[in-house]
């Protein structure tokens, strides 16, 4: 046993409203788990009254880290300032890295029906932090499954077995999946003992080392618990398995930007605050 460790932690979702007023399931970047090196905050979104998702996230800024958004259920397009477009469909994933500044919207594609999904913020290191900016987007179609009689998995981001995901992350070496559990079965997946790693269930329930998981709860991995052992209860189970490399640098995040100095954050405001915050065409990697 490491005499350091950090144990597991359960984290309840928190909601809280975002961009127009949306509704979301916050659970890194509550006052419970602040920050997960290198994960900076997951908002879990879910709802089929379109008065709470309607209004969508009009335009911001981000700078100094990327985000994730995995879309489960509904269509959401993406706007931004440098006139790129992309529509993310049931299934789909768009990996942005804000790097030296993004302006962008999200916005639903439609007015009624389940809008469902997650965003990921992932810290960038200092050197990486002023990238020129890209996006990696791409459809359900584009992400490899791997079927066993007790289990389903979709792999996001990474690899599983012997299949790979198209999106890569060479910085933080970040592996998501999306695993469907049936009823009573288990899985077990051993994760990097050198990574903050944890799961996320969003349907039916378990238990995760004979500890009882209620749904929207987030399950922060401690230092001697690399490999999770989940039990899917009566309903099955559904939830992300996420994992990345810590950074181990300062975080001083203000809103939309995450960077490692008070004075990189001041920076940001005054280039936000006089048009000159995006100095970078997006590139786009899509299929």
């Amino acid at each position: 046993m490491n005499a350091h460790a950090n144990p597991t932690r359960f984290i309840p979702a928190m909601a809280t409203s975002e961009g127009a007023g949306v509704t979301v399931h916050r659970t890194i970047g509550t006052p419970a788990l602040r920050n997960y090196d290198p994960f900076m905050m997951l908002d879990y979104f879910s709802s089929d009254n379109p008065d709470e998702y309607i209004a969508g996230f009009p335009s911001h800024p981000h700078r100094g880290f990327n985000t994730f958004t995995y879309m489960i259920d509904g269509h959401m397009e993406h706007q931004d300032s440098m006139g790129n477009t992309g529509n993310l469909g049931p299934g789909g994933g768009q990996w942005m890295k804000a790097g030296s500044g993004v302006i962008h919207s999200e916005m639903p594609l439609q007015e009624n029906g389940l809008m469902r999904g997650f965003q990921l913020w992932i810290n960038l290191p200092a050197a990486n932090k002023m990238d020129t900016p890209e996006y990696q987007e791409y459809g359900s179609n584009a992400f490899p499954l791997i079927e066993t009689p007790d289990y389903t998995i979709k792999i996001i981001i990474g690899q599983f077995a012997s299949k790979s995901s198209p999106i890569v992350d060479d910085i933080t070496h970040v592996s998501y999946l999306d695993v469907r559990l049936k009823a009573g079965k288990r899985f077990q997946h051993e994760l990097p003992a050198e990574n903050n790693s944890f799961l996320y269930v969003f349907e039916g329930d378990g238990q995760l080392h004979g500890q009882k998981v209620p749904l929207n709860t987030l399950i922060a991995l401690g230092t001697d618990d690399n490999t999770p052992d989940f039990t899917a209860g009566e309903q099955g189970a559904r939830f992300i398995v996420i994992s990345g490399k810590p950074i181990n640098e300062s975080i001083v995040q203000y809103g939309p930007f995450v960077m490692n100095t008070r004075e990189e954050i001041d920076q940001a405001m005054r280039d936000f605050q006089s048009n000159s915050f995006v100095s970078d065409r997006a590139w786009v990697n899509r299929k």
